[in-house]
């Protein structure tokens, strides 16, 4: 029989460093291994969300499913509440902090239970089910080791936290819900964050089974099994008694609900911009209180065929978008209710008048008194009127855009020059002027361009923040905010003044409850064919931006923006900022008052007699003195009047006479309004006849010119004048029609037949033809 050899101590030594040899290669290489994979086979860890729309509490307001179909809401970090972290680890993975993704007791104890018969259970740890979720499989051993696998790879990439909050977002709820952030909204109408203890163990049972456990349907059997947990939990002592009594006794009437849908134009806005959790700045409750004034509203207006309505609302203190109602009802298919009005291009209307004014301020073109003539006007073609069709002859800057007047605001345009608002417009983000801005020109202040609700409503915020624009910011990340000086502190200043009088033609008769209401300033505008009513008002609150109209375009007789918008804005004003006893806009430093002429808004000369007061940007402003008065030699009959040069050495006097330009001569006559004239200058005055008078180079003189009916052509008015001509006068059939310098081309549309066109020098001398205007259809 042969013996038995017993090892050596040296042979013992030999043989365990040999193991521990290959067992250190082999581990190594099986770490070498795992990288490899890990590099040819990355987690698949590119999670769809659902994306969500919170409010400025952090409440879900809007959501949309994902491209699968699911409710699938991220739960963000902060969202994971100490309560919700304990109850989930002690349910499914106590060890949770403690393995490294695989419990290798928990899977040693499922292996051999399944290999003696036994039904497995608790061996997938927290991080192996959310592998399971990345990536599902039929059940058999080699998905079983890719889930192994894969809870390696995610614990080498994600922290803890991570990890479960990943798990929080996979986990089935039964139907198209996944996640814990959607089943508790859905389910229980709040953030996970809120859910109390029975929630978030009912919840927790629910993946166990989601088929047989469903909310709303199985609540009683779900309280049996919540219950089941709850006990252990307490024999476990992972809560005190105290809060296992409390959640026993909490009863499950929760069923199933749909995701919230406020704010339905602003959230696909936004959502079509990207993003998960898209954070806003929306108030809901004065959201919501926006929307059933713009509902109420409009239901009342439907009998004049106005059909919709969109406001936006700033808060100027912090530049936020609190409200953003796109249309009256998102809901109605009538006038296509889904339409975003807010973000609509549309024409403005007289919206812009108040910045073309504070601008001439800053340029020290006008002052709120400036006298300006408002008489019919034609620059190259363009003869812009008034909203009612008439003109008023002499009026200041302050009445002008108190009565919202065209012709003055074209008339300061043309001073400030069209380009410079353009180019600050596009510096306060008005893009289709930006992308207009070489096709614009002097119907850019009667609304002749195009811009939206958000736009406008920005905008005027910069009135009540000292001129400044700061861009308004939509959602919580816009923490960036544009800034561009628009006007300056005076001119701002300047211009609120004239925007916060309430004895104008604009105040709507309708309203009655003035008195009720917070101070505000607000400008209206009307687009062409009354298409569109705006309403735009601010205080140091708020700036609220009022849209009426028809999102088919369809225009109605009874639209403006005074009669329509307005009311809806007082009532918006009303409700937000009611009774509100917030200081009004105090005086700059930079605003001063002088005495001005009344009849000029210039520094008065010896000879004014009517007096005001009017509010200057010191160094800045005009210190012209009026020269509307001027002493002239008349015979004594009054009849003729003379020059230096050919002034008896006696037989006259002087006499003061008031300078009236010739189109305000010609406005005079036309509405019978006496004034008093200069007599006819001296016939034998040499001067006068000095020199050629102007030779009208166009139209031809006797020539018939063919015009189309459909679309008549202005015709050019084109003249040659001495050296010592600086300006000449127009006359169309004997009446009054421009003045402009020496040289500088007109244009006019005549009438049909033989017509008369004069051109008189700033000398006297005057040249007459006559041409024919035949109208056919071409």
């Amino acid at each position: 029989m042969p013996r038995l050899k017993i090892p050596t101590r040296k042979g013992v030594v030999r043989f365990t460093l040999r193991f521990l040899k290959w067992t250190g290669i082999t581990f190594l290489g099986l770490i070498l291994l795992f990288f490899i994979l890990n590099w040819i086979f990355p987690v698949p860890d590119n999670i769809e969300y659902s994306t969500i729309i919170t409010d400025n509490k952090g409440e879900v307001v809007n959501a949309y499913l994902t491209k699968d179909q699911k409710w699938r809401m991220k739960t963000e970090l902060d969202e994971i509440s100490p309560l919700l972290q304990k109850t989930i680890i002690a349910k499914e993975d106590k060890y949770f902090y403690s393995h490294p993704g695989v419990n290798p007791f928990a899977v040693s104890r499922a292996f051999f239970r399944n290999i003696f018969g036994h039904k497995t259970s608790g061996a997938s740890t927290i991080t192996m089910q959310v592998a399971k979720a990345l990536e599902p499989g039929k059940r058999n051993i080699w998905t079983k080791l890719r889930e192994l696998f894969r809870a390696f790879q995610l614990e080498l990439k994600y922290s803890k936290k991570e990890i479960l909050q990943m798990y929080l977002n996979l986990v089935p709820y039964g139907g198209n819900i996944e996640g814990v952030k959607a089943a508790s909204i859905l389910y229980f109408n709040k953030n996970p964050d809120h859910l109390s203890l029975a929630e978030i163990t009912a919840l927790s049972i629910i993946p166990n089974n989601p088929g047989r456990l469903v909310i709303g349907k199985n609540n009683d059997i779900i309280i049996e099994e919540r219950n089941k947990w709850l006990r252990k939990f307490a024999n476990d002592k992972v809560f005190t008694q105290k809060e296992i009594e409390d959640a026993l006794s909490e009863p499950l009437t929760a069923t199933r609900k749909t995701v919230p849908h406020y704010i339905p134009h602003l959230s696909y806005k936004l959502k079509k911009q990207g993003g998960t959790i898209i954070k806003t700045n929306i108030d809901l409750n004065t959201q919501l209180k926006t929307e059933k004034l713009a509902e109420d509203y409009v239901r009342a207006q439907r009998l004049k065929n106005i059909k919709n309505a969109a406001v936006v609302i700033i808060d100027n203190k912090t530049h936020k978008v609190i409200t953003y109602v796109g249309s009256s009802d998102f809901n109605d298919t009538t006038d296509g209710g889904q339409v975003n009005g807010a973000n609509a291009v549309r024409q403005p209307g007289s919206t812009l008048k108040p910045l073309l004014y504070a601008m001439c301020f800053d340029e020290g073109l006008l002052t709120p008194k400036t006298v300006m003539t408002d008489v019919a006007v034609n620059y190259q073609g363009y003869a812009p009127e008034n909203y009612d069709e008439k003109f008023n002859g002499y009026v200041t800057v302050e009445y002008a855009l108190e009565h919202s007047l065209n012709i003055p605001a074209v008339k300061g345009l043309k001073m400030l020059g069209h380009e410079r608002m353009i180019q600050k417009l596009s510096n306060c983000n008005f893009k289709q002027i930006q992308k207009d801005r070489r096709k614009l020109g002097l119907s850019l202040i009667l609304g002749g361009c195009g811009a939206t609700l958000e736009e406008l409503t920005g905008l005027f915020s910069a009135f009540a923040n000292d001129g400044m624009y700061i861009s308004p910011s939509f959602t919580q990340n816009d923490t960036v905010h544009q800034k561009v000086n628009v006007i300056s502190p005076a001119a701002n200043y300047m211009t609120n003044e004239i925007l916060s009088k309430i004895n104008r033609p604009d105040f709507p008769l309708s309203w009655s409850a003035t008195e009720k209401m917070p101070k505000i300033a607000w400008k209206t505008g009307t687009s062409y064919g009354r298409k569109d009513a705006w309403s735009i008002g601010y205080n140091k609150n708020f700036t609220v931006g009022v849209w009426c109209g028809n999102f088919s375009g369809v225009g109605v007789a009874d639209l403006s923006g005074a009669n329509i918008a307005t009311p809806l804005l007082f009532k918006i004003f009303n409700t937000i900022d009611y009774d509100s006893d917030e200081e009004w806009f105090t005086q700059p430093e930079d605003c001063d008052i002088r005495l001005v002429c009344s009849e000029t808004g210039l520094i008065p000369s010896a000879h004014c007699s009517s007096l005001t007061t009017s509010q200057f940007i010191p160094l800045i402003s005009s210190t012209k003195t009026c020269d509307n008065w001027q002493e002239i030699m008349i015979s004594p009959d009054e009849k003729i009047s003379y020059c230096k040069s050919c002034a008896p050495v006696t037989g006259y006097k002087k006499k003061w006479f008031k300078i009236v330009e010739p189109d305000m001569q010609s406005w005079f006559e036309e509405n019978r309004i006496a004034y008093q004239k200069i007599p006819t200058h001296n016939p034998n005055c040499e001067l006068i006849f000095k020199g050629a008078a102007p030779a009208i180079t166009f139209p031809v003189n006797g020539m018939e010119y063919i015009i189309n009916k459909k679309d008549p052509e202005p015709l050019q008015l084109t003249c040659k004048t001495a050296n010592d001509v600086s300006k000449v006068y127009w006359y169309i059939n004997n009446k009054f029609y421009k003045s402009c310098n020496a040289g500088e081309k007109q244009f006019f549309v005549p009438e049909e037949g033989t017509v008369k066109i004069s051109c008189t020098d700033d000398k006297g001398r005057n040249r007459d033809i006559r041409i024919t205007v035949r109208y056919v259809s071409l």
